[in-house]
């Protein structure tokens, strides 16, 4: 109870100070509303902008394109993690251009999504596939790649199949490393979506971002920064929730670790 309670309250005292850092620095140096505003004033804009319902529609698009970009781009990216690390014929076809897909900048390639997806969601999706891909990919393939080589030996000669040593030692041995993978996708698809918004979209927080620094609506601009903040921590937060429930041996490992030392 006690350290949920400091989970809470640091990052609060953080917030304070930070609150007042501002406020101090806006007093000190005479910084005018259009370059940056007074916190309570970002504050009333952003209640006002989601009571208002004004910024739900741009919400809800942004949040559904970057959900299910992130589940096809990291699905995409575990499997062939998995089958480059198991297979070395099919690395040998694929991995180069697995590579070269991640060395284009993704900036480059969105008007490209945008002639071949349109200026609906669809392209926007496309984005964040391509952004997610890569981490969970490298992570899942090194993962895998670095199972203990003695317990994959002790399963041969217990002449398990290829497919009995991938789910009860590989993926095992590999899942805190792919979870991590997940992690990081989490916010690299949140920023591939709004890429993609800035581009060409007619919805979604991007636009409206745009919106706001066209009318130099500092106000509005720091509000919607915030609400993708959020979004972005409440997803990193539910992966690692995820992680905790299903990757459960590595938190037992660590209480056998803490209870040895003591």
């Amino acid at each position: 109870m006690r350290h949920r309670l400091e989970l809470i309250v640091y990052p609060l005292i953080t917030l304070v100070a930070l609150i007042v850092l501002w406020k101090v620095y806006l007093h000190e140096f005479d910084i005018p509303d259009y370059i940056l505003p007074e916190p309570m004033a970002v504050l009333k804009t952003l209640i006002f902008a989601y009571s208002d319902g004004y910024i739900w529609p741009h919400l809800a698009f942004t949040l559904r394109s970057t959900v299910i970009g992130y589940a096809m781009g990291c699905g995409v990216g575990f499997t062939l993690g998995i089958l480059i690390a198991e297979f070395r014929t099919i690395e040998k076809f694929l991995y180069p251009y697995v590579v070269l897909l991640q060395s284009m900048p993704k900036i480059a390639l969105a008007p490209l999504l945008i002639v071949w997806f349109g200026f609906g969601i669809e392209s926007k999706i496309a984005m964040v596939v391509l952004i997610c891909f890569f981490p969970v990919f490298v992570n899942t393939m090194v993962g895998i790649r670095q199972a203990d080589p003695e317990l994959v030996d002790v399963m041969r000669v217990c002449l398990a199949s290829r497919m009995r040593i991938l789910f009860h030692v590989k993926l095992p041995s590999a899942a805190g490393t792919i979870f991590a993978g997940l992690q990081i996708s989490v916010v690299l698809g949140l920023i591939g979506a709004i890429v993609a918004e800035f581009v060409a979209a007619s919805k979604g927080l991007g636009t409206v971002l745009q919106t706001a620094q066209n009318d130099l609506d500092m106000a509005l601009m720091l509000a919607v920064v915030f609400s993708l903040a959020v979004m972005g921590l409440i997803g990193n937060l539910a992966v690692r929730y995820l992680h905790r429930k299903i990757v459960f041996w590595e938190g037992q490992q660590s209480q056998t670790h803490t209870a040895e030392i003591s």
